[in-house]
């Protein structure tokens, strides 16, 4: 049986698939696992901090506003689930080449208004103490996002991110 063999851009090409319970617990598994996945590439201090809190917010966004299970980030203290509505959150990775490719996704209750929930300090759950920068920082940390929801059908963040100082251009292009 043949392989076939796999083009290795500048760096390499890489990708992961998960997919976890919809539980405060799994929102730092998820930053720890995008930070290995992307470790390789040697990105700097500033680039892994910045995709780790991009992951921990829409994975963030997923449990709480997505499946509303909210133990585990009430004010004050952390509490051990007494009931959890079932979910799961699904992350995405690829690298080409330099770049990263990132999707979380959930099949929770969507969002009404996009445009509005796109709005810094905009929060639909006021009484968790939530800021609603969730959205501004993954845009202010990520190259490209984008929010891709409709009430009831869930919500995909599809977000991007140069790592490195290679330049986006190769020389002969």
């Amino acid at each position: 049986m043949e392989q076939k063999e796999k083009k290795i851009s500048k760096g390499y090409d890489n990708e992961l698939q998960m997919e976890f319970d919809a539980i405060s617990y799994n929102e730092g598994f998820a930053r720890m696992a995008v930070s290995a996945f992307i470790a390789p590439l040697n990105p700097t201090m500033e680039e892994m901090a910045d995709v780790k809190t991009a992951v921990s917010e829409a994975v963030t966004n997923a449990i709480i506003h997505g499946y509303g299970n909210v133990q585990g980030y009430m004010p004050g203290h952390m509490q051990c689930p007494r009931h959890i509505n079932s979910g799961k959150v699904r992350m995405y990775c690829r690298i080409v080449g330099d770049v990263l490719f990132l999707e979380i996704e959930d099949d929770g209750r969507g969002i009404d208004n996009v445009e509005q929930a796109l709005e810094p300090l905009f929060t639909t759950r006021p009484e968790l103490e939530r800021s609603g920068m969730g959205f501004a920082f993954m845009e202010a940390f990520m190259d490209d996002m984008q929010v891709l929801s409709a009430p009831g059908r869930g919500c995909k963040i599809v977000m991007e991110k140069k790592l490195g100082s290679a330049p986006w251009l190769k020389e002969d292009e």
